[in-house]
């Protein structure tokens, strides 16, 4: 295995740690709006460990899921927001 190879492996693992974390929050939020922040980053981790994994496998296909992912998590997350703010 080359030295990249390893930093990507790294970086996959922090990420989900991260994810881990926000989980947390995710739960344990305060606020409707801590929960939906700890949603939406979640949602980024997601993608990120997608692409990094892309890059690892080198496979193209996981950057159109995540790609694809990504745009139906931000029409979720805009969609929770306009329910929190009643306009919906």
């Amino acid at each position: 295995m080359s030295f990249s190879l390893y930093v990507l492996t790294g970086g996959v693992i922090v990420m989900i740690i991260l994810a881990l974390l926000s989980v947390g929050r995710l739960f344990l939020g305060p606020t409707t709006a801590d929960r939906l922040v700890a949603l939406d980053t979640i949602n980024t981790f997601v993608v990120g460990i997608m692409i990094l994994i892309s890059v690892i496998t080198d496979s193209i296909v996981m950057v159109d899921v995540a790609i694809v992912y990504c745009a139906l998590s931000f029409v979720g997350a805009m969609f929770l927001a306009r329910y929190m703010e009643g306009g919906i």
